[in-house]
């Protein structure tokens, strides 16, 4: 289990790792492109090679690209529906060339139709997004909070996505055995994976702020999803109670959360492998988060 944090890559890709290192973190997150829009800054031959190097140099191995905020599979609206297929493929493309190990994002939201032809409109665009995709940047859904009618917000939808996604793929998906291989395995023999964040579950209704709870909660997950889907933990304290279905994320211990629920997410035997990223509100909290987190687990 490493335990990094959501970096910034402002002025380019190749100040990702600086940062990450200037943090404390042992893994790490970062966009490759503006969250809100605008076209990719190209990556060349250089600064791909300029960014490895760095990484090299500071030891990090896992490390991880957040898509756009704007993505949204379930809009009614083509030029965003598009839109967002065609970014999320070149995402993870750009993944792919940077050495990144997986890419997660938000499904969307499904304003304008019934969640199950949202389900299935989400299901069809993320065939056409690993079309011929034979990168080993691993697409991760990210669950969500569920504020509105956003897609995704539960163990259920994630699962039955994934059902659809793989099932009507055409792609001769890897055994679970050979998901859990070895890194710089390919799409094909990972399959989707899930990035699980805790304030979006928690607000969700998926409780988290104790040792039975949190068994209680990947043991659901491990049943309707199964952990081996399981690529990383977003771990974020909320701001909002159980099943508020609001996203306000809080740092780690002053939220609704707990610290105690953290300590029993790092003390859970099946998560040990599990890395942890933080997306905690200020860069001067989460140099506190990280210390913290790594103290639980050292200590554990």
């Amino acid at each position: 289990m490493l335990i990094g944090a959501h970096i910034s890559a402002a002025g380019g890709v190749i100040n990702a790792p600086d940062n990450a290192k200037k943090h404390g973190a042992e893994c790490y997150q970062f966009f490759s492109r503006s969250p809100q829009g605008g076209k990719a800054s190209k990556l060349t031959d250089s600064i791909i090679k300029e960014f490895k190097e760095k990484n090299k140099k500071y030891k990090f191995e896992d490390y991880y690209i957040h898509a756009p905020y704007y993505i949204n599979l379930a809009s009614s609206k083509n030029n965003i529906y598009f839109g967002s297929i065609s970014v999320l493929r070149e995402e993870l493309e750009r993944g792919t060339r940077l050495g990144a190990q997986g890419m997660m994002f938000h499904i969307g939201s499904a304003k304008d139709m019934p969640s199950r032809d949202a389900i299935y409109r989400v299901s069809k665009g993320l065939r056409e997004v690993v079309k011929g995709y034979k990168g080993s940047c691993q697409p991760l859904l990210e669950i969500s909070a569920g504020a509105g009618n956003i897609i995704g917000d539960s163990f259920e939808e994630i699962a039955e996505i994934i059902k659809k996604v793989e099932g009507g793929s055409g792609l001769a998906l890897g055994s679970a055995k050979s998901r859990n291989a070895a890194p710089g395995r390919t799409w094909s023999q990972q399959g989707f994976g899930v990035c699980f964040d805790t304030a979006h579950a928690f607000a969700s209704g998926y409780d988290l702020r104790d040792k039975k709870s949190v068994t209680k909660t990947f043991n659901e997950f491990d049943k309707i999803i199964g952990l081996k889907r399981l690529k990383l933990i977003h771990v974020n304290d909320s701001k909002t109670d159980l099943g508020s279905r609001k996203d306000r994320h809080e740092h780690i211990g002053k939220g609704k959360i707990g610290l105690a629920g953290f300590k029993a997410i790092i003390q859970n035997k099946k998560l040990k492998k599990i890395n942890l990223i933080l997306e905690t509100p200020t860069d001067a909290g989460i140099l506190k988060d990280i210390k913290l987190l790594k103290r639980l687990r050292d200590t554990r």
